[in-house]
């Protein structure tokens, strides 16, 4: 049973990296593995609206290493935590753009797994982030595991994240209860049901 801890800041070694790594110590007391996997810091290619993984195809059209290792990574892990710094009240746009091509191309890998988000800020934003990351969830039908508290830690530095200790300790019951929903979903002897035809509706009268 294995975790996909995503890292969307670009610092390796950050303030996300530091909150991350507490989720990922609770689950790895729960006999739960977990590994990381680093956006970086370079530009990431945002989804152009081609539709051509709508069209039958393999994925989304652009197949940098970034996205394809990421989808591998996706097919193979039993979960996910986004993990994301605050900008502007909101995750970064290299992080919204790997994603936004991420769930719409190669959804059907994460569709069931349980998923959460984690956000850092040095003050305020958190929970307009928590938001924005936990649509991607809510519309791929994942179940999202909760913690005692909106999944947040505060500080500027690694140092001063460790002295979040509210954060860390929600981080902790974090890793905690998705190492709790992972191992109900995996005992569990459920069918999963049976998706209808999806209906797409405009927002446009038409003429008669």
């Amino acid at each position: 049973m294995k975790v996909l801890l995503l890292n969307g800041s670009p610092h390796r070694d950050g303030c996300v990296f530091t909150a991350l790594s507490e989720v990922a110590e609770a689950l790895r007391s729960n006999g739960v593995e977990s590994e990381f996997f680093q956006i970086g810091n370079r530009a990431v290619q945002g989804c152009i609206g081609c539709l051509h993984c709508a069209d039958g195809n393999d994925g989304c059209v652009f197949k940098e290493p970034l996205y394809t290792e990421l989808v591998a990574q996706c097919r193979g892990c039993d979960g996910i935590v986004i993990g994301a710094p605050v900008y502007y009240a909101g995750p970064p746009g290299s992080l919204c753009a790997l994603l936004d091509r991420l769930f719409f191309s190669a959804g059907k890998y994460l569709k069931y797994k349980p998923g959460a988000c984690v956000v850092n800020c040095r003050r305020g934003g958190a929970s307009a982030a928590f938001d924005r990351l936990n649509k991607y969830f809510t519309i791929n039908q994942m179940p999202v595991a909760s913690s005692q508290y909106w999944n947040s830690t505060h500080g500027f530095t690694p140092d001063e994240v460790r002295r979040d200790l509210e954060g860390l300790q929600t981080m902790r019951t974090l890793g905690n209860n998705l190492a709790y929903l992972l191992k109900s979903v995996a005992k569990a002897e459920v069918v999963r049901p049976e998706p209808e035809e999806p209906v797409y509706t405009n927002f446009i009268g038409t003429t008669q």
